[in-house]
């Protein structure tokens, strides 16, 4: 990764739909370099896929729910597999201090986010759970710009 491939990266954060020729006149660049550095950036998985931006509002996902969760036995990987095949969960992560892991998922009405909790705590090795239920959401925009 260079300072090239950082430009073309946040361009296409931006605008995935941008073609490596429209990308390559943006950035005073040919079309092959701009080609064969996204190749190299999708072989190497620094690209992963592509996909667009959604206001989840707007498709009725309407409440977000940010759940730690506290592993027993030191299975804390076997959790965080188990709880990333969820379909409604966005973002699963191992973190430090006295909880093991937070997740985030998105769900149309409360009794989903109840069924999910509960769930969660069937999960074979799963301590206990607190659940945040947020408010109000200022910012959610995980690009780096």
């Amino acid at each position: 990764m260079d300072e090239t491939d950082e430009r073309i990266l946040k361009n296409l954060m931006m605008d995935a739909r941008l073609s490596a020729r429209q990308l390559a006149l943006k950035l005073g660049m040919s079309t092959v370099t701009v080609l064969s550095r996204i190749k190299k950036m999708e072989k190497s998985k620094i690209i992963k896929g592509y996909s667009a931006i959604i206001d989840h509002e707007k498709i009725d996902y309407s409440l977000t729910a940010i759940i730690e969760i506290i592993a027993k036995n030191d299975k804390i990987v076997d959790i965080e597999n188990e709880i990333s095949k969820f379909e409604n969960v966005c973002g699963v992560y191992d973190i430090t201090g006295s909880t093991d892991t937070i997740i985030i998922a998105k769900f149309k009405e409360r009794n989903e986010l109840s069924k999910f909790v509960k769930d969660l705590a069937s999960i074979p090795n799963v301590e206990n759970t607190i659940t945040h239920v947020v408010l109000n959401t200022t910012k959610e925009d995980f690009r780096l710009s």
